[in-house]
């Protein structure tokens, strides 16, 4: 079976990696290398002036003191050579639209197919004050999964996938291709003295018809292909 690296930018115990590595068990011998910490929003960064720690946690698992992008490098050029795929998240939050420039989630990817990996990053719409059901996550996961990957691949493009945060009782989504939002976040601050908070309103964003945003939050699955 084929070899594939599992990442995410919410740290190695998140849950959102276990349900990934839950979703993509059949698929192939996983690998884990991921963040030993959260580091959302860090976008490409990587670590090159200083030494990166990793702590091997077993056979296959790498906790690594660094960013998801480094994360892959370490993966491709020493931990895990032989790997085919790159699977990235499940992120908890949404990378719809403009989120995927300071995505590590999806930075991780990106990385991956700068070296000549197909990947594909997975996130999950979090709506505030409610819990994501995982374990259902994992049910539409793995069906897309296996798609995505049994297709012919495009060098220098790579899957987004975003979830959607579903009531109880509704019925799975209806899986969408569609393109990323070209809008930007929404842009609020607020004053306390010298220091100014950011507090816009992620879930009212302004979304184009038919885009990842719109499909997303009208409760259906959004798949973007996206060129590096």
């Amino acid at each position: 079976m084929m070899k594939l690296l599992l990442t995410n930018d919410d740290g190695i115990d998140s849950p959102g990696l276990v349900a990934l590595q839950q979703a993509a068990q059949m698929l192939g011998d996983l690998i884990l290398v991921a963040p030993l910490e959260a580091h959302s929003g860090c976008s490409h960064r990587v670590t090159t002036g200083k030494p990166i720690r990793v702590t091997r946690r077993n056979a296959d698992r790498f906790a690594v003191e660094g960013t998801p992008a480094d994360c892959v490098r370490l993966a491709l050029y020493g931990l895990a050579t032989n790997v085919a795929w790159v699977l990235a998240g499940v992120n908890e939050g949404g990378n719809l639209g403009a989120d995927v420039h300071h995505s590590g989630t999806v930075a991780a990817v990106r990385e991956a197919v700068l070296h000549g990996r197909p990947g594909i990053a997975l996130s999950h719409y979090h709506k505030s004050g409610c819990n994501i059901d995982w374990p259902r996550a994992v049910s539409w996961v793995k069906p897309i999964l296996a798609d995505l990957m049994a297709r012919p691949w495009t060098p220098g493009t790579f899957w987004n996938i975003n979830l959607p945060h579903l009531e109880n009782g509704q019925s799975d989504p209806e899986v969408i291709f569609c393109p990323l939002d070209p809008g930007p976040l929404p842009l609020s601050f607020r004053a306390d003295g010298d220091c100014w908070h950011y507090d816009g309103n992620y879930h009212q964003r302004p979304r184009k018809q038919g885009s990842d945003v719109d499909v997303c939050f009208a409760g259906k699955i959004a798949v973007s292909q996206i060129a590096v």
